[in-house]
């Protein structure tokens, strides 16, 4: 299998809920994002994918979804704070864990047909979650 692997970068804050500890406070992060493609046959160029067609797609999706937002569960009460206050905010479902975030990362570039591999989010120099789904 051939492979290649794109580093993008944005800043984003957040809270968790069900939590105990500072992570239950709203706090900032400047991520990095690894996202990894790969195929078992190069296109007709001898690429898995165009490193300028993952900027235009997944950078583009980071800038204009993730980058300096909120991303907040959608039952956080500052979710509604911060809309009706025009803040922006990225609304998921789960909580805005790493983890979670890595998985809207990868969910966004699969739907958009891309042969996506895995997306591994460091939130800190130290600390990353990856999500990469069972191969059958």
């Amino acid at each position: 299998m051939y492979r290649v692997v794109k580093e993008l970068s944005f800043c984003y804050g957040h809270r968790l809920l069900d939590y105990q500890g500072k992570c239950a406070h709203p706090h900032g992060h400047n991520g990095r994002v690894e996202i990894e493609f790969g195929a078992e046959r190069l296109d007709h160029r001898g690429m898995v994918i165009d490193f300028v067609d993952i900027k235009a797609e997944v950078k583009r999706f980071l800038d204009e979804e993730l980058d300096h937002k909120m991303l907040l569960r959608r039952d956080d009460p500052l979710t509604r704070i911060l809309q009706d206050l025009r803040e922006p905010v990225f609304v998921m479902e789960q909580n805005p864990t790493a983890e979670n975030i890595a998985r809207v990362i990868f969910d966004y570039a699969q739907g958009r047909g891309l042969p996506i591999l895995s997306v591994r989010l460091w939130e800190t120099e130290s600390s990353y979650a990856e999500y990469r789904p069972e191969r059958k």
